[in-house]
């Protein structure tokens, strides 16, 4: 292996989703400080912000690639972006390691999936709600591929439960002006919210919808809950004090996990980041991306992607997150389910834990299977 290996962090640190882009970044920047610290130097991390541009993404992932020699690149939040840098990497025969929960129905040989689809948050999140809250909901989605393609998958998952769709809206990222989708919901009464807004559009929404539980209890979070799957704690510092509580998230990490190596995990943090911090499922996922490609690198003594990604296929990783297993066919991690719910603390409760799912990002296997148990947590 080259002593000079440069890999690609590709995450934007302001805009809409800027929140999200600076956790991701420094988890990233995480795992390549530990790596460092036990005496690594062949890998250096390169990196560039597209600053929510989505022409950027291509030519900050064309810079890395041509520029600065990158095979790797760990990076993009949102699905546009993905998209965008998907047939660059291609071309290049790169990996792009992709670690935030997405909307399915992909997958590619030049890609490793480590942030979830819709078996993995979606579906067990509803199995939660529906017996709970009933059938009836109303969904909201930012207007680009993953707001349309969550609020497809929930109309399936409702009906086939011989629900109904109250109504469905889209903003765009940066929209937040939502006082008609708010008088449309208490006029049509859901039982609960599928929020799958983005950055300034969910907060405003979040916001709105506490008003309305203030004059409606009707829409008290144990109610009518606002549930989503994209939601950080990172983010919750940018909502107006209490307007989220009680809310519910899906996601495979979270500050508040109670297990020895998380809580080493965070004390290692505080001592790189003294600021103190929560830490998200994208910082989580971010750290774990780079770190994965770091030791896939070293075990296989090689960049070339195509042994890399074998290396990461080959065998089972110790991560944050579990003991991880990548699908050889799909390129997707098995990951955890929690459920949380948004507390005064600006963090997040478990309420429900399921051990690690396999991923079925093309719901092949949702149709005939069993319901799921879930961990009630409390």
């Amino acid at each position: 292996m080259r002593d000079d290996v440069r890999i690609g962090i590709l995450y934007s640190t302001t805009g809409p989703y800027g929140a999200i882009g600076r956790d991701a970044r420094e988890g990233a920047e995480f795992a390549f400080h530990e790596y460092r610290a036990r005496g690594g130097s062949a890998l250096q991390p390169v990196y560039f912000d597209p600053h929510a541009d989505l022409a950027a993404y291509l030519d900050g992932a064309r810079s890395l690639i041509r520029d600065h020699g990158c095979r790797h690149i760990i990076g993009t939040i949102t699905s546009a972006a993905r998209k965008e840098v998907i047939p660059l990497v291609e071309k290049h025969d790169g990996l792009l390691w992709y670690m935030c929960p997405y909307e399915g129905f992909e997958a590619n040989e030049n890609v490793l999936y480590l942030g979830g689809c819709p078996n993995q948050h979606l579906i067990p999140l509803f199995d939660y709600l529906l017996p709970r809250h009933g059938a009836r909901a109303y969904l909201v989605g930012a207007n680009y591929v993953w707001g349309w393609e969550m609020n497809r998958l929930a109309r399936e998952l409702l009906v086939n439960a011989g629900g109904t769709v109250l109504g469905e809206r889209y903003l765009p990222l940066e929209e937040v002006a939502v006082d008609r989708i708010i008088a449309d919901i208490e006029e049509k009464r859901p039982g609960f919210v599928l929020n799958n807004l983005i950055g300034p559009s969910s907060y405003a929404f979040l916001e709105a919808m506490r008003a309305l539980a203030a004059r409606n209890p009707a829409f008290l979070p144990e109610n009518c809950p606002v549930v989503s799957c994209d939601l950080q704690e990172c983010e919750l510092d940018v909502i107006a004090e209490g307007a989220a509580v009680g809310q519910l998230c899906a996601a495979a990490y979270f500050d508040s996990v109670d297990t020895a190596e998380n809580r080493a995990f965070k004390k290692r943090i505080a001592d790189w980041l003294p600021k103190g911090r929560k830490v998200s499922n994208v910082f989580a996922s971010a750290y774990t991306a780079a770190r994965l490609c770091i030791e896939a690198i070293e075990v296989s003594g090689s960049e070339e992607p195509q042994r890399v990604r074998e290396a990461v296929l080959s065998r089972h990783w110790q991560t944050l997150l579990g003991t991880l297993e990548v699908d050889p066919a799909t390129n997707h991690a098995a990951l955890p389910f929690l459920l949380g719910r948004i507390n005064g603390d600006r963090g997040f409760d478990v309420i429900v834990s399921r051990a690690a799912l396999a991923a079925d990002p093309y719901l092949t296997a949702s149709a005939a299977r069993p319901v799921p148990k879930l961990r009630i947590v409390s």
